[in-house]
């Protein structure tokens, strides 16, 4: 009987211990975040019936997940879903195939569409990791009219072979990528990456200075220290514009208008056609508009009453941020007041370029923009950064911008536009910044990605003038 009793008890013992194990883990799977770096990858093939039903057949390519024969064996099963392929390529592949793409500045389709014109409109795209996104921009983007008459330029801040093969699929317009050079990806242990030296973002002053971390001396304005995974964005939006305005050889002489997108944007099949009719507004009517805005966070509009108005006001930040386009004279202002930029405390670059239009351009030159009261670009990102949804559904709010689109249809190609003077604001005071960017290793990367480019321009004059091309 004892002996019989004992062995009844291990039983248990067994059973109790197996019971425990499967709901531990259980729990850490409940519990596993969606990506490494806090951004929802999107990168199951999981497109809805209804989203599918709504885009033509012959464009489903773009939505449909290639199966990759690759082997993840020796490499953590749950860091691989989350890096794709490229979790396979160690950092230094990484760093040579991103030189290799920068320095070879290929563009794709060129020899089908012909070499980019001055009137063509250039659309910089800033791209991250969220696919199932990117895939649904370039199924719009490929509905539009004239698109064929576009370059699209693909700026990246992560190296993944699955988005690149997307991107090389695209056949009706020019494309061309480029990778921002100091992202995370390729500084994961040091700046601009986290390094483990840094102070952690909520220690006090005093500790972090007995503690003799690297930033000690530089928390921001709330007192918070640096976290790289905010501050990559600001620096890749401002890589980017002194790359398509001052480093690319496909854009060195080109003057008309850039659109700037991103990867969890939306466009309507008339968005070139509504901008070129922006572009002739401003020629006509209001010379100093030097920002067209074509994207709104509306959640209802109302085509009938406003498809075919555009509205003239000072550029606001949280307004006027989604769908911007201007010209290399605008950015030529910009860039002249990369200290103000690259100093403001506030990880956000459209805060940023506020600040600018504020405290550092002239009056006759501050940011003022003509928007389309009607959009022609839609925000579908629900899942990212600054979106923690514990339940994040691509789909719903894919559909929901399908079906509004589908039902402004009847007002989209307007003839012209009906331009509207927005009443100005009584107090347009600079806002208190956000913080995040308290660093001075972060003012100064930026400021060098602006010293970078406008010696790479000097020396292109400079070699212009003596080949006596001027």
């Amino acid at each position: 009987m004892p002996r019989l009793r004992c062995s009844a008890i291990i039983r248990l013992s067994v059973s109790i211990g197996l019971v425990c194990l499967i709901w531990l883990q259980l729990q850490l799977i409940s519990q596993r975040p969606f990506a490494n770096d806090g951004d929802e990858t999107l990168n199951s093939n999981d497109t809805s019936a209804a989203v599918l039903a709504m885009v033509p057949s012959v464009l489903h390519k773009f939505l449909t997940v290639k199966p990759k024969n690759v082997t993840t064996q020796g490499i953590n099963s749950s860091v691989a879903s989350d890096a794709g392929v490229s979790s396979l390529l160690n950092i230094s592949e990484i760093v040579k195939n991103i030189a290799r793409y920068n320095m070879q500045q290929t563009v794709i389709n060129e020899d089908i569409f012909g070499p980019l014109q001055n009137n063509s409109v250039v659309i910089v795209i800033q791209v991250h990791r969220r696919i199932t996104y990117l895939r649904h921009l370039i199924v719009s983007l490929a509905q539009a009219r004239d698109i064929h008459n576009t370059l699209l330029v693909f700026s990246h801040d992560y190296y993944d072979e699955d988005i690149n093969d997307l991107v090389q699929s695209i056949d009706f317009c020019k494309v061309m990528q480029i990778f921002y050079p100091h992202s995370l990806q390729t500084h994961p242990n040091q700046f601009p990456g986290e390094d483990s030296n840094d102070c952690p973002r909520n220690v006090k002053k005093e500790e972090a200075i007995k503690r003799k971390c690297i930033n000690a001396l530089h928390p921001d304005l709330y007192g918070h220290y640096r976290e790289a995974k905010f501050t990559q964005t600001k620096h890749h939006w401002w890589w980017k514009a002194n790359r398509v305005f001052d480093g690319l050889q496909v854009t060195k002489d080109h003057t008309g208008l850039v659109l700037f997108l991103e990867e969890d944007h939306y466009v309507a099949e008339d968005f070139l056609h509504v901008l070129r009719l922006m572009e002739e507004a401003v020629n006509r009517h209001c010379p100093n508009c030097n920002i067209l805005c074509l994207g709104t966070y509306l959640k209802t509009y109302n085509y009938y009453a406003v498809g075919d108005k555009v509205e003239v006001c000072p550029w606001q930040s949280s307004r006027h941020n989604m769908g911007m386009a201007f010209r290399k004279d605008t950015w030529r202002g910009l860039s002249a007041c990369a200290e103000g930029f690259c100093s403001y405390d506030d990880y956000n670059w459209d805060w940023s370029l506020q600040r600018v239009s504020q405290e550092c351009l002239p009056l006759t030159s501050r940011l003022k923009a003509l928007v389309a009261r009607g959009p022609r670009v839609f925000h579908i990102g629900e899942c990212g950064v600054h979106h923690k949804k514990a339940n994040c559904d691509s789909n719903s709010v894919i559909t929901k911008v399908q079906k509004v689109v589908k039902g402004a249809k009847q007002y989209f190609f307007p003839a012209g536009l009906t331009l509207q003077v927005a009443v100005a604001p009584k107090k347009n005071k600079l806002r208190k910044g956000n913080g995040g960017w308290g660093d001075t290793r972060d003012h100064q990367l930026c400021l060098n990605i602006t010293k970078e480019a406008q010696t790479a321009r000097e020396q292109r004059t400079q070699f212009l003038i003596e080949s006596g091309a001027f």
